[in-house]
C-alpha cells in the first residue's frame, strides 16, 4: 500500500516517448469513494509554460506502472484534451 503523498516524490515519464514531464505537483482524488482520478505535473515544456504556469492533468488510467522513484504513463492512449489541462 502507498499514500498519496508518496507520489509528490516520483517523476513522471511518458513510456511513448520517454519524455520527461516532471514530478507530481498533486493528485485528484473522488471525494465518494477516495479513489485517485488524476496526477497532476506541472507544465514546463515551453516559454509559456513557465512563465504562466498550468499544470498538467494525468488520468489515473494513463498511469501503468508506479515504481519507487518514477511513474510511466501512457498519455497516447487517452485522450488528452483541453479537459485534462488546466
Amino acid at each position: 500500500m502507498f499514500r498519496g503523498y508518496n507520489l509528490r516524490q516520483k517523476e513522471v515519464i511518458d513510456i511513448k516517448n520517454a519524455q520527461r514531464l516532471g514530478f507530481v505537483k498533486d493528485v485528484e482524488i473522488n471525494e465518494e469513494n477516495g479513489i485517485i482520478e488524476a496526477i497532476i505535473v506541472p507544465k514546463r515544456d515551453n516559454m509559456i509554460g513557465r512563465i504562466f504556469g498550468g499544470d498538467l492533468v494525468i488520468p489515473w488510467n494513463a498511469v501503468k506502472v508506479v515504481g519507487d522513484e518514477i511513474i510511466l504513463v501512457s498519455l497516447f492512449e487517452t485522450e488528452l484534451d483541453s479537459k485534462f489541462l488546466k
